[in-house]
């Protein structure tokens, strides 16, 4: 491991809306009912000293690119890492909390590792039904007790849903909402999964139930295993250079299944996406309107044209602050929201502050105080303190 870096310089008040935490080895222990609790995952050692976790027989290892903050560029590989390859702040909460003020951020909203997928993919596919709802609760849990529970003021409770039934999860949102959870984990496309399309009502209990409690729904990248990458033998770098792609076929059909019609108050991010999609998707859906669409009745909503309601409903999570903030305004500075996540590859930590100051140089105090900080905690209703909530280097609009 590289030496802790200093203390950023802290600029800014920052909100991540997209970290992402390993689950630790013992999450599971004494959360899962004593009859199936042999058989929930557990951590175990290879031939080689790798470690990886067990689930239903099938191996979940540690991807090394999932955890490489604070390892030197030179070590980064898709092999497979030992909790002691890590910096504690991957599974440790405290330790977390050190390397956000490490790095100059005051909040984080954290998504799943592999054991549980992106979206609690993994425990909605279980072979037994029964153990992999007991463990997607015992998961929902840790985070509560363990995780954001901890510091509840610096981490905001993500959750995840029983993918199989609508129903029952409709229940556990309602439940969570009670005990301070503020987001819920989805699969971005359901049909990749071979689940039902947003097309339909099927996830209309799940919706209700968050709209009605104002749990946001986070449609991460990759969360359900779909990409535009189609040629066989491609390399990693097409992965991700085609996450933007992700976002905006996740965000046209959602959009175009009418969810915001139907559930007018819930609101929907989109994380690990970026924000150069926005501005296609919004003209394209202008100029369809305007064209093909002339006369089609798909658009139910007699209140709000489509990208009305992208604009009301929709929210955009960006790591990278690049040319697109040009359009900030065509996008809705006021739906733009800033990701740090750590501990992945692709993570600005150490550095996020002084990216911010680079990225946000010449916007005005309003605009940075709504992208660093003021529109995440609006969405996930979490306060910030009176003291951080005047950027500390003024762009000339003043305080």
């Amino acid at each position: 491991m590289l030496p802790d870096p200093a203390p950023a310089a802290r600029d800014y008040t920052l909100i991540s809306v997209d970290d992402h935490l390993i689950e630790p080895r013992d999450l599971f222990e004494g959360r899962v009912p004593a009859a199936l609790a042999d058989r929930a995952p557990r951590i175990v050692e290879d031939e080689h000293g790798n470690e990886m976790w067990v689930y239903e027989g099938n191996p979940y290892p540690q991807v090394g690119l999932n955890a490489v903050s604070g390892r030197p560029k030179d070590e980064w590989s898709m092999e497979p890492a030992r909790f002691d390859e890590m910096r504690r702040g991957c599974w440790d909460a405290d330790a977390r909390v050190a390397d956000m003020d490490l790095d100059g951020v005051y909040a984080s909203l954290c998504f799943p590792s592999l054991i549980a997928g992106f979206a609690g993919t993994v425990f909605s596919r279980s072979e037994d039904p029964e153990l992999g709802l007991a463990c997607l609760r015992a998961w929902n849990d840790w985070m509560h007790e363990e995780w954001a529970g901890r510091h509840p003021d610096r981490l905001i409770a993500n959750q995840l849903a029983w993918l199989c039934d609508p129903e029952i999860a409709a229940t556990d949102v309602r439940a969570n909402a009670a005990r301070g959870f503020k987001a819920l984990s989805f699969p971005e496309n359901p049909v990749d999964l071979k689940l039902p399309s947003v097309h339909t009502d099927h996830w209309d209990p799940l919706l209700r139930a968050c709209e009605e409690t104002g749990t946001v729904v986070c449609l991460h990248n990759a969360s359900s295993s779909w990409t535009a990458a189609r040629s066989p033998g491609a390399p990693l770098e097409l992965y991700t250079t085609l996450f933007p792609v992700n976002a905006l076929v996740a965000a046209a059909d959602w959009l175009w299944a009418g969810v915001p019609t139907r559930f007018p108050k819930l609101q929907v991010a989109f994380s690990e996406g970026g924000i150069a999609w926005v501005p296609l998707l919004i003209d394209r859906i202008e100029y369809v309107l305007d064209h093909s669409a002339t006369g089609l009745s798909a658009w139910k909503d007699p209140h709000r044209s489509p990208t009305e309601a992208l604009h009301e409903s929709f929210w955009f999570c960006t790591i990278d602050i690049n040319s697109t903030m040009a359009l900030r305004d065509h996008i809705g500075v006021d739906h733009i929201m800033l990701e740090v996540d750590y501990p992945h590859a692709d993570s600005t930590w150490p550095e996020s502050q002084a990216r911010a100051r680079r990225g946000l140089a010449g916007m005005t105090d309003t605009e940075v105080r709504a992208i660093t900080w003021a529109n995440a905690a609006r969405l996930f209703r979490h306060p910030v303190p009176d003291a951080l909530q005047v950027p500390a280097c003024s762009t000339g609009e003043g305080g």
